[in-house]
């Protein structure tokens, strides 16, 4: 057992100087069966801790429905932590931001109106006190003080480019300590005087987040906290993706040196991230400042262990500023091997019309009702209805599209409305016959005031300013998907979205790079798992498939197409490829 504590001038571990080095490896955008190997990399770096954010919105998806098995294991993933001989920092928000659906908050939680955001209203701190005690079940046993690896509990996130509901931040520290929550608790806020001033408590040792222009970044921190350790609580080394737009890179040698000023200067670090991993299934969040910004299925980060888990230039520029300050281990990671490469043709499956009936329950609404009306939260709704008029018309969706929505009339595709063009309207050749439109949710905001809003079309759908009625309404149960995919089609891809199939062989389990080029839009399943969206707009071009999702022998591949597909193949390639860097 240790003692872990917040002193004069530096972290104490055991009454010593203890200055933290960490990096940010969340379990639940890693294949299980991988973290160890991605822990093992971290302290093979120099590393001494890992951090991870908790994913509420994964963990209770439904309400009083928990889960912290298999993938969600967070008491696996620390034991494994601490069998590596690292200490952890835990950050379970509830608010995490992360490029994740919802910044993690359930959408469940929305669904009642009187429900606040991130502020002391009876209702959110009701939930989100039952949440915490249920994540401090798993991670106070495993404290430094009762010979576990945790270290540090985060109280919030960047709580003050939000709000500044002091209450509210007292009742999250009252709950955690309650649970028996006794290592030191931290805040995180950009350095920026209001930001840190409208984030913390006192008690609460303050923590940054920044990449860059150390020097200046640490003297605003110093200044609201004139003692105790500096810590940059992420140390954005990378950044994330969003579809349309291009991959981002930063210069591994210039993020070394301002790694180095940071180590230099006597700081404690989280590198953010060590290792993204990957948004798999519906997972990814957005953003939207004005343009809705979906995030990628990738979350490589440019991180110096890549989405694979191999190490990147910047994981050795990072290691040999470590070692300036630090023991580093002799030991080093393998380099990447070159990952198979197969090609099989990818074959007919049924229109998404065609088996609607198989993948959902129908209900019948006079207005259309939003995905979180249905208590369906993520994925794929079918809104149905017939028109009679005939003629041209105009079909507009009264306030938004959440997110994009294609327009068929008896099975053809008329029109797509997307919510990143802020479309919102489609005109009809002729308006009779069976309407349907086929929505997709793209991904809750993460991040900023649209944090909760509900998914769909909302606002409800009129021709020619005449509100439509009378809807047969089919949430989509996306795990039906690929059992119905192989039932071939006869004559070929129907119009408008379909179901597809391949299957390919390999002689023994392996990491494949899935190339989506030649794709459309959609989702793809390898062996029954949800590897997430593709895109062809990119910037990401491949899909990673972990080595655990394969298997010796015949693999399957499934897809829901929405639009269209150039080259009906499954093609692998043999490294990753996430896009084009310049725009």
């Amino acid at each position: 057992m240790s003692r872990f504590a917040i002193g004069e001038t530096d972290f104490e571990l055991d009454g010593r100087p203890h200055r933290i080095l960490a990096g940010a490896l969340h379990y639940f955008r890693v294949h299980p069966d991988l973290w160890a190997d991605r822990i093992r990399k971290a302290r093979l770096m120099g590393l001494n801790a890992i951090e991870t954010y908790v994913a509420w919105n994964q963990h209770e998806p439904h309400r009083g429905e928990w889960r912290a098995d298999g993938d969600l294991d967070l008491g696996r993933f620390l034991d494994l932590v601490a069998a590596e001989g690292m200490h952890a920092i835990v950050r379970p928000g509830p608010y995490i931001c992360a490029e994740w659906d919802n910044g993690g908050l359930p959408a469940w939680l929305f669904r009642d109106p009187e429900v606040g955001v991130r502020r002391s209203e009876p209702h959110y701190v009701a939930a989100v006190s039952d949440y915490l005690r249920r994540v401090y079940e798993i991670v106070a046993p495993r404290q430094v003080d009762g010979g576990g690896p945790v270290i540090l509990v985060q109280i919030e996130n960047e709580y003050g480019a939000y709000g500044s509901d002091k209450a509210y931040l007292a009742e999250l520290v009252r709950v955690t300590r309650d649970a028996g929550i006794s290592v030191p608790l931290t805040t995180i806020d950009q350095p920026t005087p209001q930001m840190l001033a409208d984030g913390s408590l006192p008690g609460l040792h303050l923590t940054g987040s920044f990449g860059s222009r150390v020097p200046e970044r640490l003297e605003t921190l110093r200044e609201f906290q004139p003692t105790g350790p500096l810590m940059c609580m992420e140390f954005w080394c990378g950044w994330f993706d969003d579809w349309g737009s291009h991959h981002h890179t930063t210069d591994a040698a210039a993020s070394a040196a301002e790694l180095d000023a940071l180590l230099a200067a006597g700081g404690s670090v989280n590198v953010y991230m060590f290792h993204g991993g990957t948004n798999f299934g519906l997972t990814s969040g957005a953003n939207d400042k004005g343009r809705y910004a979906p995030i990628t299925t990738s979350y490589d980060y440019d991180a110096p262990l890549d989405e694979a888990g191999h190490p990147t230039e910047k994981y050795w520029a990072f290691r040999d500023v470590i070692a300036k300050y630090a023991d580093v281990p002799d030991e080093v990671p393998e380099p990447r091997p070159a990952a198979p490469q197969v090609v099989a043709p990818l074959r007919v499956g049924p229109a998404l019309l065609e088996v609607a009936a198989r993948l959902g329950d129908e209900s019948r609404h006079e207005r259309i009702p939003t995905f979180d009306e249905l208590g369906h939260d993520r994925g794929v709704v079918l809104f149905a209805t017939r028109l009679t008029r005939g003629g041209v018309g105009v079909l507009t969706v009264g306030d938004e599209v959440r997110d994009r929505a294609w327009a068929l009339l008896d099975g053809v595709p008329v029109g797509v409305m997307s919510r990143d063009a802020h479309e919102r309207a489609v005109v009809l050749p002729d308006a009779r016959g069976e309407l349907v439109i086929v929505v997709e949710d793209q991904g809750r905001v993460n991040y900023g005031p649209r944090l909760g809003e509900h998914k769909g079309l909302i606002g409800g759908v009129a021709l020619d300013g005449v509100e439509l009625a009378d809807w047969s309404v089919r949430p989509v149960d996306l795990d039906r998907v690929p059992e119905l995919a192989a039932h071939g089609r006869p004559g070929g891809f129907a119009a408008g979205p379909a179901l597809a199939w391949g299957e390919f062989e390999l002689d023994a389990p392996a990491d494949l790079f899935l190339d989506t080029l030649h794709w459309g839009k959609g989702l793809v399943w390898v062996n029954g798992f949800l590897l997430g969206r593709y895109w062809r707009r990119g910037p990401q071009r491949t899909l990673i498939v972990p080595a655990p999702v394969t298997r010796a022998g015949r693999n399957e591949v499934a897809l829901l197409e929405f639009e269209a597909i150039a080259e009906p193949v499954v093609r692998t390639l043999a490294a990753p490829s996430l896009g084009h860097t310049e725009i």
